[in-house]
């Protein structure tokens, strides 16, 4: 009798598996980046990964 497992999308500018959260729960279609500190460099990833 374990819980669900839950939903998990990877980020594209850092690469990292992020899983579901309850804040995200109505919107989590359009939860694409993992922080908001990817979301900020979504046109340079190479500067996220240093």
């Amino acid at each position: 009798m374990g819980h669900k497992p839950l939903p998990e999308k990877n980020c594209p500018v850092c690469g990292r598996p992020f899983k579901w959260r309850r804040k995200w729960a109505r919107c989590w279609d359009q939860v694409i980046y993992c922080s908001e500190r990817c979301r900020r460099h979504k046109r340079h990833p190479q500067e996220v990964l240093r």
